[in-house]
């Protein structure tokens, strides 16, 4: 009996609450809503930048009538050959000039920027010298300075020098990027190994042997990256040309293409000339960016694995 008795009293298992089922049924609405969301806004980003540049695609084609007649998205008669050829011959040609000019300015200064840029990111990685970090961050500092607030001093530097109104009043401020030293210091990090410059001196190789035989090639990607983001700024640079030129033979495009935009409520039928050049001035800037993508996209990753 008192057996049975402490069997009746064992104290019962403890409850343990069912777990609970995921549903199932509303994670893939959520990830379908998360993925509508994103697409969405990814269309809506698109459709702002390719705007004015479809609008300029397709003002470019029409005449002087159709261009103040018609809506900006609308097509009218097919004129973009002979737009074409009232830039280039306008004023004997001086358009081609202007885009000679930028394309001097813009690839000479922006490779020899960005050779000084990896050379000085590369001796600031791999050298140590008193007050190296100092002056490093000297350099970010530059970073920090707007272009446009150092464009007075420099004029009043290039005035002393005698280079204003020169080739030179653009190409030599173009040699100083901080941004690109920064840059290159970090592609150095991310692509240059020590151990690859120890061998290359062991076996007797020089300093500038090693840079320029070994260290350079290997940073082949951060040097299109930087000469790309320098090749870009230097074909944008309209306020620097502003400051420093005067004579239009020298202008750069985007320069000249503010000139004729300046006359064009005396004289409407330049609105052609603007529209077309402007076109055309869009056009190394894409070829640059489609020919060089896979250096800069294989340079994002400098760095992210050791």
């Amino acid at each position: 009996m008192s057996t049975l008795a402490a069997h009746n009293t064992r104290p019962a298992p403890p409850r343990t609450d069912p777990e609970p089922v995921p549903n199932t049924r509303r994670a893939p609405s959520r990830v379908l809503l998360s993925k509508g969301v994103v697409n969405g806004l990814l269309t809506v980003a698109a459709l702002y930048t390719l705007m004015p540049v479809s609008w300029l695609i397709v003002a470019a084609t029409k005449n002087d009538r159709d261009l103040f007649a018609t809506s900006g998205f609308t097509l009218g008669d097919f004129s973009l050959l002979t737009n074409l050829h009232r830039v280039f011959t306008f004023n004997d040609g001086i358009y081609l000039r202007w885009f000679g000019n930028s394309v001097l300015y813009s690839v000479i200064g922006s490779a020899a920027s960005t050779f000084l840029c990896v050379a000085t990111g590369y001796a600031f990685d791999k050298y140590d010298f008193r007050g190296k970090e100092k002056l490093f961050a000297a350099v970010l500092g530059g970073v920090l300075v707007p272009t446009t607030v150092i464009q007075l001093p420099m004029y009043l530097l290039a005035t002393e020098v005698g280079v204003v109104n020169t080739y030179w009043a653009l190409l030599l401020p173009a040699l100083v990027n901080p941004f690109g030293v920064y840059l290159a210091r970090v592609f150095s990090e991310g692509y240059v190994p020590n151990e690859v410059l120890e061998a290359a001196r062991v076996d007797g190789a020089g300093e500038l042997r090693t840079f320029a035989g070994i260290a350079l090639p290997m940073l082949a990607p951060g040097f299109m990256t930087i000469f790309l983001f320098s090749f870009t700024a230097s074909w944008n640079n309209f306020f620097g040309a502003l400051v420093m030129l005067n004579d239009e033979k020298l202008y750069p495009v985007n320069l000249g293409l503010f000139m004729w935009n300046s006359v064009t409520q005396q004289q409407p039928e330049y609105y052609s000339l603007v529209i077309t050049g402007s076109l055309v001035a869009v056009v190394p800037l894409v070829v640059a960016f489609v020919c060089l993508q896979r250096f800069w996209r294989s340079g994002l990753t400098a760095g992210a694995v050791k």
